[in-house]
């Protein structure tokens, strides 16, 4: 057995007590009759009575359904689970209306840009704009179920226009400006849109950058557009022929009244992607009710969110990690939006952030944290953190050093909240709880109502053992469906395979004795040596602490007759790939097992990643097993497809 690892955190007894998940065990016991005295018990029965949970969930977070569902779970099948049978909603409405914290005087956003540009909007403020756009969008012609999309950043204006969108049952889809002409229109042609907003440009690292001949390339290849709204974030006298100005329309339809149109729970709300690159991108298609549902779950009682809370989160509009931001408002906090590098003008400006608006819980992905320990920052000393309760970290493993800088760095009474989820069902399912501890390197707990499991090949539940991640009953939240795929083959097939009629996630997870969990990577590119199996993230954490390594990708090719693992660096200015090399063995071979020590190290200029970041280790393993690089990756869904050279034959 896996021997305990350090307890780094401990709830504080008091902040639990009125935490609202102390409140929920409560309420359950006084409406329910219901007893679980603990988050495991909580857990337990989340995942066996799913009806009385979300049931119980949605009562108890008041959720404004229009009509009443006819009962929580028509059949749970899965793919095809019917939740809240006859019950209409919408988004929209949750974010705007009336309740607590949401008077017409809070804070509803906090906005910085990278070149200090700076805006605070009120819930009042965000109610009449959002009003206006719903105005504009009906004279437009934009109905229920009609397509609205956004080349946009993380700004209000953004947000504006997706309330508006979701307010009128229309579905929305956005791609940050960052992205390629041909990776946003692989995207966006395939939904057949009817509205287009885009940003004139924007600013990225010291510099500006004009995307208007992307949005006229766009409208040229998208025949279902009726109209571009252009927003002038570069320059207020940005102009687009044909297009309509943003502080027009706005300003054409001040005063509209603001209305909500309530539509089936599994309407559809949004329209995200996965990473395309093997082909064109899925377009997965979440609901409102599940979105609704699953994103109070995790705001309201997960992070424990609600008024006065200012939550912010490192993301672009092309990661489901602004989905879940911009869900701040269903709980009456403020979201903090932030547009630019995290490294400009230097890797301190998150902290300062955080610093400047008093944020209470502050989100990155694992690579900035483990950025930050490699440049050996200490915010915790050098800003006022003091407001900071919870550091959310997710995009990958983050490795027991990177828990280590949080819990030293930035402060140990900071609850580290690691995450693991996906793009698929736009949530979290392994994660934390304000009444859980935190142990070094692991994540705290399955999320409440996934039923989170660890399953060998025949489907076999493993328990501190690494397997693959799955989950074995319906979530509110997972894809209605894949878009154009009407069958349900496509869906099945990413999902339902090996194991039908349980998701398999694709992901390599242990469970432990606790229930607290370790995500060591992607299961498809597991390092299989001698029989021993180890997950990616593990080799990364060795490889990636040497302070000589920028970047790193491993790959084991030992599927083929010669295989060989192989491990492609970036280096540090200066470094000696030579001089390295021995001790990178050593290391590996203490560390993880000499197994994994790997045949060839080589240097490279960058490592593959997709638009979002992610290494891009299977298109490189097929690559290097001959597959031509156009059949095994999409350029357009690579941040940096020049990249891909260092791994072509020579």
């Amino acid at each position: 057995m896996t021997p305990t690892p350090e307890l780094l955190w401990r709830p504080d007894p008091d902040r639990v007590a009125a935490s609202r998940m102390s409140a929920f065990r409560a309420w359950l016991r006084e409406n329910r009759g219901v007893e679980v005295p603990d988050y495991p018990a909580l857990w337990e029965w989340s995942t066996t009575d799913l009806e009385g949970f979300w049931g119980a969930l949605a009562e108890f977070l008041e959720v404004r359904f229009h009509s009443t569902p006819a009962r929580v779970l028509g059949h749970d099948a899965m793919p095809g689970a019917e939740w809240f049978p006859g019950a209409t909603l919408n988004y929209a409405e949750h974010s705007l209306a009336d309740g607590p914290g949401k008077a017409d005087d809070d804070l509803a956003v906090l906005f910085e840009r990278e070149d200090g540009r700076s805006e605070r909007v009120t819930y009042g403020e965000l109610r009449r704009q959002v009003a206006a756009m719903r105005a504009a969008l009906v004279e437009l012609g934009v109905r229920k179920g009609d397509r609205v999309v956004a080349l946009a950043p993380n700004t209000p204006r953004t947000l504006v226009a997706f309330l508006a969108a979701a307010s009128l049952g229309a579905t929305w889809s956005s791609c940050s400006p960052d992205f390629g002409a041909r990776a946003i229109a692989d995207r966006f042609t395939q939904i057949e849109p009817v509205v287009l907003f885009a940003v004139d440009g924007y600013l990225y690292n010291g510099r500006a950058f004009d995307v208007r001949p992307t949005v006229q390339r766009l409208r040229d290849e998208i025949p279902s557009l009726r109209a571009t709204v252009l927003i002038d974030y570069l320059s207020a006298e940005a102009t687009l022929e044909g297009a309509l100005p943003w502080s027009n329309l706005l300003a054409a339809h001040e005063g509209a009244a603001l209305s909500f149109d309530p539509v089936p729970f599994d309407h559809p709300l949004w329209v995200l992607y996965s990473s395309g690159t093997t082909g064109l991108p899925k377009g997965i298609v979440h609901g409102h009710g599940g979105i609704v549902l699953e994103h109070l779950k995790t705001l309201a009682l997960h992070c424990d969110f609600g008024p006065g809370e200012r939550f912010f989160w490192f993301t672009t509009t092309g990661w489901m990690m602004w989905n879940l931001l911009i869900s701040g408002l269903l709980v009456g906090s403020t979201v903090v939006m932030y547009d630019g590098s995290p490294a400009h003008p230097d890797l301190s400006t998150l902290w300062r952030l955080a610093e400047r608006h008093r944020v209470t819980y502050f989100g990155t992905s694992a690579p900035y944290v483990q950025s930050c320990l490699k440049a050996h920052l200490t915010p915790g000393r050098s800003h006022d953190l003091s407001a900071l309760r919870a550091l959310g970290s997710t995009g990958a493993p983050l490795s027991p050093e990177g828990f280590r800088w949080i819990a030293d760095e930035v402060g140990a009474e900071v609850q580290i909240c690691s995450i693991s989820g996906g793009t698929d069902l736009c949530a979290a399912f392994v994660g934390s709880a304000p009444d859980v501890p935190v142990w070094l390197g692991e994540l705290s707990c399955r999320m409440l109502g996934a039923a989170i499991a660890a399953y060998d090949e025949q489907g076999k539940e493993l328990v501190e053992e690494v397997g693959e991640l799955v989950i074995t009953r319906p979530m509110p939240s997972m894809p209605i469906y894949l878009w154009n795929d009407p069958s349900g083959t496509r869906l099945r097939e990413a999902y339902y395979e090996p194991y039908p009629g349980i998701w398999r996630h694709g992901d390599w997870i242990r469970i432990t004795d606790r229930g607290s969990a370790v995500i060591y990577g992607r299961s498809d590119s597991t390092l299989n040596r001698g029989g021993v199996r180890m997950g990616t993230s593990e080799f990364y954490r060795v490889v990636e602490g040497f302070d000589e390594v920028v970047d790193s990708l491993v790959i084991d090719t030992s599927g083929n007759a010669e295989g060989e693992l192989l491990c492609f660096l970036v280096l540090a200015s200066g470094v000696a790939l030579d001089d390295l090399v021995p001790h990178l063995r050593s290391t590996l071979r203490s560390a993880l097992s000499p197994r994994h020590v790997p045949d060839k190290f080589v240097q490279v200029a960058e490592i593959p990643r997709t638009l979002n970041g992610k290494k891009c280790e299977v298109p490189v393993k097929k690559i290097l097993a001959g597959t031509p690089p156009e059949l095994a990756v999409s350029r357009d869904a690579l941040a940096n497809p020049d990249s891909l050279k260092a791994f072509l034959p020579s």
